[in-house]
């Protein structure tokens, strides 16, 4: 177990973001391409890769009125993005810079094109203007600028580079390391991190429940059963996503490059620790199980796919509530293979209003599968479907499918989402 490694991991990866991170993403390198151009645009051409494109299409770009889709988030980056302040760019923006965004819509040709690449995360930016021009790549991961060129001379490239290799896919997770680690690690080593995912997380979910977001997933979920532990673990996780899909400017800490699943693997272990009056020494700990295991997860999936993250993040989240009843290895790693069991291929179609149901689902079956075991002793067994001999192959095996096996899925999803994506503004 190489304990640093882990600790650079959660601190790299648990980082807040305002809005959907993949609208913030355009909007991030349009702003930088802005930066670097240093003159006014006349023109704006965003290439995007498929999984790109469906997970903005649909969901509202912060500060921008409630408007969606790829070329808002763009004029608002170029706009009024700050790209120093990376995923967080437009927490700053005025209401007289939406003024311009506005007129700057009105007025610039912004071009959607679809990026056939091997990359999943995958966005060019090419912005002109009349004397200049700048073109600007994110591949991986959603600030991960690997491209730079600006009136055809290159200013930076590490698109071939080994340092451009993620720190997620160095580290060869294990649960038995991940189990390790969360109960050995000295705690004020971790607890700045895991203290401001508890804070942000908590107080978009409240702003959630408080008010009318979305379809209102999680104030359904919590009028119907307000007392019970589990219902109030799901109705947080998705009046989180509720809040953030519609456009709520309060930022959020992401796992694996996603609000929703960052709010998804911290909520429900939060919820459990404040209703069950668990120590924060045990929530800690429990939080370092689920985070960890979601981005064990998504090694595998990759960071966008067919595969709904919601699905990875609940079975995380109820390997976190697993620990905090029992402290069990054991019960842990069966509560992952049961909830995988439960909803792995639940479809991937962009980020939406609907993710927060997805949401409720998924925590639903992370709960169900740590139930099944610690009270019942029930588990699936190894060639039941999916679940393979362990929970590490398991893991693998659900990655396997969810990157490989569904890129074919993901293409057709795409097209079932997109008909026109040629000079839309």
């Amino acid at each position: 177990m190489n304990e640093q490694m882990y600790i650079d991991l959660l601190e790299k990866e648990l980082v807040p973001a305002m809005g959907c991170t993949e609208p913030i993403a355009i909007a991030f390198a349009c702003a930088k391409a802005k930066e670097i151009l240093n003159d006014e645009v006349v023109q704006v051409d965003i290439f995007a890769s498929g999984s790109i494109i469906k997970n903005v299409k649909s969901v509202t770009v912060p500060n921008t009125e409630g408007k969606k889709g790829i070329q808002s988030a763009a004029a608002i980056g170029i706009v009024a993005g700050n790209p120093d302040l990376s995923l967080e760019v437009l927490s700053k923006v005025d209401k007289e810079q939406i003024k311009i965004m506005n007129e700057f819509m009105e007025q610039v040709p912004i071009k959607v094109h679809h990026l056939k690449t091997h990359c999943t995360l995958d966005i060019v930016v090419k912005l002109a203007s009349k004397e200049h021009n700048c073109v600007l790549r994110i591949q991986d991961e959603h600030d991960n600028i690997v491209y730079v060129e600006k009136d055809e001379q290159v200013v930076f490239d590490k698109s071939t580079s080994a340092d451009n290799k993620d720190l997620l896919d160095q580290i060869e997770f294990s649960m038995q390391d991940i189990f390790d680690f969360a109960n050995t690690v000295d705690l004020k080593k971790v607890k700045p991190c895991l203290d401001r995912q508890i804070e942000y997380n908590m107080k978009i979910a409240t702003e959630g429940l408080n008010h009318s977001y979305g379809a209102n997933i999680g104030s359904i979920l919590l009028s119907q059963n307000p007392d019970s532990i589990s219902n109030m673990a799901k109705a947080y996780a998705a009046a989180g996503s509720d809040a953030r899909m519609s456009g709520c400017e309060l930022p959020v800490i992401i796992n694996s490059g996603s609000g929703n699943q960052g709010m998804t693997v911290s909520l429900p272990v939060v919820i459990y620790a404040r209703e069950l009056k668990k120590s924060k020494d045990l929530l800690y700990r429990a939080l370092l199980i689920s985070n960890l295991v979601a981005l064990y997860q998504k090694k595998y999936i990759g960071r966008l796919s067919a595969f709904c993250g919601a699905v990875s993040a609940g079975a995380a989240a109820g390997a976190g509530i697993a620990y905090l009843l029992d402290q069990s290895l054991d019960t842990v790693c069966h509560t992952i293979v049961n909830a995988l069991a439960i909803t792995s291929g639940l479809l991937c179609d962009g980020a939406k209003p609907s993710c927060a149901a997805k949401i409720a689902a998924s925590v639903d079956a992370g709960i169900m599968g740590c139930m099944m075991y610690k009270e019942n002793g029930s588990q699936f067994y190894r060639g039941e479907g999916i679940v393979a001999k362990n929970t590490d192959e398991t893991i693998r095996g659900v990655g396997h499918i969810a990157k490989d096996g569904m890129k074919e899925t993901n293409e057709e999803i795409i097209k079932l989402m997109i008909t026109d994506l040629d000079g839309n503004k």
